[in-house]
């Protein structure tokens, strides 16, 4: 008898996490009848503990196949940090029965790294109670900062959207720079890692175009330095656009826009630094400015996302479920990059254990010496993935993006009391 498959989706979403669930429930309904039913966690692994689970055997083929171009989660996400297995226990073998009840044999988890923590520990949970049953975490996030990839589904379109929108806000700044705006400042995501701030540089392909400042969160944010080049750049290009990064620190190491709260996982919860290095601007320079925050749009344009992406995002969606009828337990597969010119790629296989909760920052080599900029290499890493363009079909004017029946099937255990 086939034995069925659970996949869910974990974290912040992006444009692209949709295509990984069609490229798995795709290829598990390909494989002649070697999977039994995907059933998908309703807010990923929510659903599990929960035992509210998705038949997605209900979906139409082509409703499945919509997915490749619709953004959000489809199934739901959420942000939920399982604790170590010593800590509590009891939420594993929670998993374990529900897997058990619902004869599912391959876990499927969509997420970054807290995501790859909780699919290796459930990988161990499961070897430890004696239960047969495969984990492949499959990379997502538009941070970038998984290691042991190239890069992460996720990226490439948010990589694409932020350099587009600077490139055109930039264009609309220098219109009205001499009566108006000198200055435009915007806050793309980052908690660590600088790569979406890097992407907005790519906007720039010409002295003097938009952006002439980039702020990382692995470069200490210097008033003094910065406010110097601002105002060479207001003089000499008569307005200054810049990209921070959410998590740009000070000297004293402490995040610059941390709002003192905490997400699910043990975060800081960031917003506002844009606008707190704009005022900086306004006041000891005094000049004009306006900036703006992308925050869920960044993630969600999958209108414009890069044609590498979703085909990466894809592709690792279908290689996850031949990883797991091949019984590669605890694996990911990874974006290997095979060259640059012309730009290749491939699917590898990385270990859970060597990606769980490890950030991959900006090497310093693809940020400029004076920390405001990025260099010729960056650019060689980051031109490939927001290349090409793969639009959703429109209606009157919108995207037709789909929305599942989503029905869960019947429970069959008592309550989740954790």
């Amino acid at each position: 008898m086939a034995e069925n498959l659970f996949y869910a989706q974990s974290g912040g979403v992006t444009a692209v996490i949709n295509a990984t669930a069609c490229g798995v429930i795709q290829a598990a309904r390909e494989q002649g009848g070697r999977i039994g039913r995907v059933f998908a966690g309703r807010n990923g692994i929510l659903g599990a503990l929960h035992e509210d689970l998705i038949d997605t055997s209900l979906e139409s083929d082509a409703a499945i196949a919509a997915l490749r171009h619709t953004p959000g989660g489809a199934f739901g996400s959420c942000r939920y940090k399982l604790k170590g297995l010593d800590e509590s226990r009891a939420q594993y073998e929670r998993l374990i029965d529900v897997f058990r009840a619902h004869d599912i044999r391959y876990f499927l988890y969509n997420g970054g790294n807290d995501s790859m923590d909780t699919a290796w520990k459930v990988s161990q949970i499961a070897e430890r109670l004696n239960y047969p049953l495969v984990c492949v975490g499959i990379p997502k996030t538009v941070d970038n900062d998984l290691v042991e990839t190239d890069n992460c589904p996720g990226f490439g379109s948010v990589a694409k959207y932020v350099a587009l929108s600077m490139m055109e806000a930039g264009l609309d700044v220098a219109s009205m720079a001499r009566t108006s705006t000198k200055v435009f400042v915007m806050e793309v995501m980052g908690r660590h890692a600088g790569w979406i701030t890097a992407a907005a540089g790519l906007a720039a392909r010409r002295a003097g175009e938009a952006p002439h400042l980039l702020l990382f969160p692995e470069i200490t944010f210097d008033p003094e330095a910065f406010l110097a080049r601002v105002d060479a750049c207001v003089r000499e290009h008569d307005f200054c656009a810049i990209a921070v990064s959410e998590g740009l620190r000070g000297a004293d190491g402490k995040l610059l826009g941390e709002a003192g709260s905490r997400d699910a996982f043990g975060h800081a919860q960031l917003g506002g630094v844009g606008q707190q290095v704009a005022e900086l601007i306004k006041d000891r320079l005094g000049h004009k400015y306006h900036w703006a925050l992308p925050d869920y749009l960044q993630r969600s344009a999958r209108h414009v996302a890069s044609a590498t992406d979703v085909a990466q995002a894809l592709a690792l969606g279908r290689r996850a479920v031949e990883l797991a009828l091949a019984g590669r337990n605890a694996v990911m597969p990874a974006i290997v990059r095979t060259s640059d010119e012309p730009y290749r790629w491939d699917v590898g296989v990385a270990q859970l254990k060597d990606v769980a909760n490890r950030e991959k920052m900006m090497p310093r080599e693809f940020i400029s010496g004076d920390g405001f900029g990025i260099t010729d290499a960056c650019r060689k890493y980051l031109q490939p993935l927001i290349e090409g363009e793969d639009y959703p079909p429109y209606v009157n004017g919108l995207p037709a993006y789909v929305s599942l029946l989503n029905e869960s099937v019947p429970a069959l255990l008592p309550p989740f009391a954790g």
